[in-house]
């Protein structure tokens, strides 16, 4: 008892007695956690002396009016001078140069605005001045190559009497026949009095990019705005601004990212070998004249995540390889590849470059610091930006990538956080973090959120894995396709492998090991608890899948799940996928389970977790709680329900990880936030 008590007396003061956000503090907290600033876009002006980004900022929890967070504009040159351009409670997005690098445009709702319109503000300062807007929001825009004319994406224009309908209400709902389009208009920038004209498409459009010499769109488009139909059926056009269509890039399966090569002959973008590739992650270059469509980099080991064209045939692409990142260049014509910035401790995760393709630039993170600016010219990674100095005080555990092997022989890797102050010969309990999709990967970068809080778990002495399991992608096509048609097989053995292996090194007891995730980890975490009780003594479950069958006809990407993940509808294999769902397993359920999920989820809908918490609280007496966040998504959004999420898997773990709390026994379910806010109130 005495190991719980320190845990659940240290857990109490953490909230209720000490300043959140204290200067001094040497560890990481929670709330620390949840409020990290990090870099979101960033885009190089076309001369190459400055690059524009877009700075996140959480909210101040406990302070702040709840919401999500805000984005900044911040200007920075190639020697690391930064600036604040637009700063406060805004949400800028969409950041682009103008030809002649004198003005960044931008997407944003500032003043009185009901609408997201598209500004811009000139480098050498001023007033930002709004150049377009509808009654509508604008959610993405592209300027043709001489800045006189803007194409811009948005939904269609609302109805007067919509209003007065719903104060009636007349506000029903038509299940997915009533999901609007996302319309194209375009605009005359000389004479912004004429009325936007409508590109007459039947498309949905997802973007938009205007060639760089001709007044034509190269628009990523789809049959319908239904995420499945965006994930499964979209395709890359050409269309010239009559609405005519003058290429079609046929395509198989996912995309990603596109851009026109400098001279417009060629069309870069990022896709799938075929309609059963789980992710785009493979690069591709169209023909314009002619349509074909080639792939430059065959066989890639690895996973693209990004594109820059740097001449009109050399072609720099990002790629994620296993727990780390590379930048290569692709000589089009002769076939030669070129490594531009090896692998090293910092990750990238995107690129863009001057018009010269001499100034290229990124955004990358390491373990040490959050996503920030860097200069990538030199084949080295300069950072540019410092969003967060006070980690500079922050005392880090030890972080780095190990490989295993499964049961199998499949050789397997992950990240792994030692706790902090970590001593050989003692073996500590761990906290497995399964990550989603599973078409994604964990890199050796930052990993601390609010799902994540892997620095403060190893400062309270945790160690904590995050595994890169069979389906994972970063190594290749055939690897991240390895766990289809095997829901819940030989992928979560990859797990219960990685405790065999962290155990055998001397480090992890395997009877205190926990298991949490969100969404594909969330599934992991219920199987975890379920098929796989005797491997885990304590479980989180975030907007995880528990039925298989159910969540087929509640997701709102059931064509995905077939072709990326089960290769089976439900009705060609009814009781395959009734034993692969946690439910079936409920009579082994032996570890606690904490369940939490946002109300509004889509993607896998809230019954799956009611579904979950009700077998196991009829058949078993096994410790489980439900946790239900209202307005929040696939995935929380808002700062307090991040904090709010933390603490509750903090407070789990530690529980029944680092006490003796055996059998019956569960942890209140209040967490007294309360106490903060009158703490502060004092302050007042």
């Amino acid at each position: 008892m005495k190991k719980t008590t320190i845990s659940l007396f240290a857990f109490v003061i953490y909230i209720t007695g000490f300043n959140l956000f204290a200067e001094e503090s040497r560890t990481l907290t929670l709330a620390q956690t949840v409020q990290i600033k990090s870099v979101g876009q960033s885009t190089i002006s076309p001369d190459g002396k400055y690059i524009a980004y877009t700075l996140n900022i959480p909210r101040e929890v406990y302070k702040a009016k709840d919401g999500g967070r805000y984005a900044e504009l911040h200007v920075v040159n190639q020697q690391g001078e930064s600036r604040q351009f637009i700063t406060g409670k805004v949400n800028v997005s969409a950041i682009q140069w103008d030809k002649k690098s004198h003005f960044i445009y931008y997407l944003a709702k500032r003043n009185d605005d009901k609408y997201k319109s598209v500004y811009r503000i000139a480098v050498d300062g001023g007033e930002s001045e709004k150049i377009v807007s509808t009654n509508a929001d604008i959610n993405a825009y592209t300027l043709n190559h001489s800045d006189q004319k803007l194409v811009y994406l948005a939904k269609k224009k609302k109805d007067k009497h919509d209003k007065k309908l719903k104060e009636k209400g007349f506000n029903a709902k038509i299940y997915e026949e009533s999901v609007e389009n996302t319309l194209i208009y375009q605009v005359d920038l000389t004479n912004l009095e004429k009325q936007h004209e409508k590109i007459l498409l039947d498309w949905h459009v997802i973007s938009a990019e205007f060639h760089p010499k001709k007044d034509q769109l190269l628009l990523q488009v789809a049959p319908s705005s239904l995420i499945d139909d965006q994930y499964t059926k979209s395709q890359y056009k050409i269309f010239d601004l009559a609405g005519k269509q003058k290429v079609h890039f046929k395509s198989t399966g996912k995309l990603g990212a596109a851009q026109w090569s400098k001279d417009g002959k060629y069309v870069a973008f990022i896709g799938a070998v075929d309609k059963n590739d789980p992710a785009a992650g493979r690069l591709f270059v169209g023909d314009v004249k002619s349509g074909r469509i080639s792939e430059p980099v065959k066989n890639y080991m690895g996973h693209v995540k990004g594109v820059q064209w740097l001449s009109d045939f050399e072609l720099a692409y990002l790629g994620h390889v296993g727990t780390q990142s590379e930048v290569a260049v692709v000589n089009i014509d002769s076939g030669n590849i070129k490594t531009k910035v090896p692998a090293g401790e910092v990750v990238i995760t995107s690129l863009d470059s001057d018009s010269s393709g001499k100034a290229l630039i990124g955004v990358g993170s390491s373990d040490k610091y959050p996503a920030e600016v860097f200069e990538l010219s030199s084949g080295k990674n300069s950072r540019l930006t410092v969003t967060n100095p006070q980690l500079s005080k922050i005392k880090l555990p030890e972080q780095q990538t190990i490989t295993y092997k499964a049961r199998d022989g499949l050789d397997l890797q992950g990240v792994l956080i030692y706790p902090l102050n970590y001593k050989k010969k003692k073996r500590y309990p761990l906290i497995m973090m399964v990550h989603g999709g599973p078409e994604s990967h964990i890199s050796d970068a930052w990993l601390d959120r609010y799902s994540y809080p892997v620095k403060y778990a190893a400062e309270q002495g945790f160690a904590v894995f995050l595994p890169n399991y069979r389906g994972s992608t970063g190594r290749g096509v055939e690897f991240s396709k390895l766990g289809q048609a095997d829901y819940a097989g030989a992928e979560f053995n990859d797990l219960v492998d990685a405790i065999t292996h962290l155990s055998d090194i001397g480090l992890v007891d395997k009877k205190r090991v926990g298991i949490t995730g969100g969404s594909y980890g969330g599934y992991a975490s219920a199987w975890g608890a379920t098929a796989l009780s005797e491997h885990f003594a304590a479980s989180v479950m975030f907007v995880g899948i528990a039925n298989q069958l159910s969540k087929f006809g509640t997701t709102d990407i059931p064509q995905e799940m077939h072709d990326v993940h089960a290769r089976n509808y439900p009705w060609e294999r009814w009781q395959w996928m009734l034993e692969r769902s946690p439910i079936f397993h409920t009579d082994k359920a032996k570890t606690p389970l904490l369940i939490l999920h946002g109300e509004k989820d889509t993607r896998v809908h809230p019954s799956q977790s009611m579904e979950l918490y009700r077998y196991i609280k009829t058949r078993t007496d096994t410790p489980v709680r439900l946790v239900l966040y209202p307005n929040e998504p696939h995935g929380n959004r808002r700062v307090a329900a991040q904090l709010d999420y933390s603490m509750r898997l903090m407070r789990w773990m530690s529980f029944y990880l680092q006490g003796d709390n055996k059998g019956k026994a569960i942890p209140p379910y209040q967490i007294q936030h309360i106490d903060e806010i009158k703490r502060l109130e004092k302050e007042d």
